[in-house]
């Protein structure tokens, strides 16, 4: 018996970069997610060359999902020329030989951290959403194993008091990002560090979405046509970020999300989060056709 036997020939790796193994796994527990929408699946993450918490949850999904005629658009926070999203979009491409976009409409795969974009998304789109902390009940039950049964006996009345609290000290829900969210009327996810704003687009959207943690090893996902209900009281509705007055400095557009840019003198300037939406208007503005899809919100107010 020689080395040379009991080795394999040099192979380049896998096609997308994940070994088969991996991907069948994925592939399985994605399916389940699919079937349990919003119930959080563990599976065995896999060492990508991004760091911890960077989106290696997303990237293995997306990794998962790619293939040679896919377009590939990855924002991080809106933004897609952040080193985040530019870095994973280049290894995406290099990996699958897959297209590279920033515009909402020509991608196939969204890879999103903290944002979904204002357009609205079709049903031949994934959306993968990015999550740092999967479990809603980490802040009223650290004991993961307690927490799991939580979920299991659908018992989540913790969390109604927090709010309740919140309430009763601030006059109002001070719950910002990660809004929690009842899925198909059964499981409670957290929705992602998106912002409130957000939340209303996964509710009967008709694209997938698929919400992967890699730090904590689970995914969840909440399919097409589905039920996304904020946790909110009968007598207090639920209330987006006002952003509808806000002008974005640089493209004139009134009524979406904005980020705030702190200036010198003390005051504020705001400008699109949604960079990519921002391009669209600016050329509109200057007479380009521009192809411009249907957005979520319009002067501020949701429209489904």
């Amino acid at each position: 018996m020689s080395l040379s036997s009991l080795t394999k020939p040099w192979e380049a790796f896998s096609y997308g970069f994940l070994d088969a193994s991996a991907k069948r796994e994925l592939r399985r527990k994605m399916l389940k997610a699919i079937a349990v929408p919003g119930c959080q699946m563990p599976y065995a993450s896999r060492e990508v060359p991004i760091a911890r918490g960077w989106g290696t949850g997303g990237l293995q999904v997306t990794l998962t999902l790619i293939k040679p005629s896919s377009v590939i658009k990855v924002i991080d926070q809106g933004a897609d020329d952040s080193v985040n999203a530019a870095s994973i979009r280049r290894f995406l491409s290099r990996v699958s030989g897959a297209g590279e976009t920033w515009d909402t409409q020509e991608a196939t795969i969204i890879q999103s951290r903290h944002r979904i974009p204002e357009e609205k998304l079709r049903e031949d789109q994934i959306l993968v959403l990015q999550v740092p902390n999967p479990e809603p009940l980490r802040p009223v039950e650290p004991n993961m194993s307690t927490a799991r049964q939580m979920h299991a006996d659908a018992d989540y009345g913790r969390l109604w008091l927090t709010l309740y609290e919140q309430m009763v000290r601030s006059g109002r829900i001070m719950q910002g990002a990660s809004y929690p969210s009842l899925v198909n009327g059964r499981h409670v996810m957290t929705p992602s560090p998106i912002p409130r704003w957000d939340v209303p687009k996964l509710d009967m959207a008709r694209h997938l979405t698929f919400l992967s943690a890699g730090r904590e090893k689970r995914l969840y996902a909440v399919p097409p046509f589905t039920r996304v209900e904020p946790l909110v009281f009968s007598d207090v509705p639920y209330k987006v970020e006002d952003h509808a007055s806000l002008t974005c400095h640089r493209s004139g557009v009134t009524g979406y999300f904005m980020n705030e840019i702190p200036q010198d003198d003390g005051g504020s300037q705001f400008e699109l989060s949604d960079s990519n939406f921002g391009i669209k208007a600016i050329r509109r503005a200057e007479g380009l056709d521009v192809e411009q899809g249907e957005t979520w919100y319009k002067n501020g107010e949701f429209r489904p």
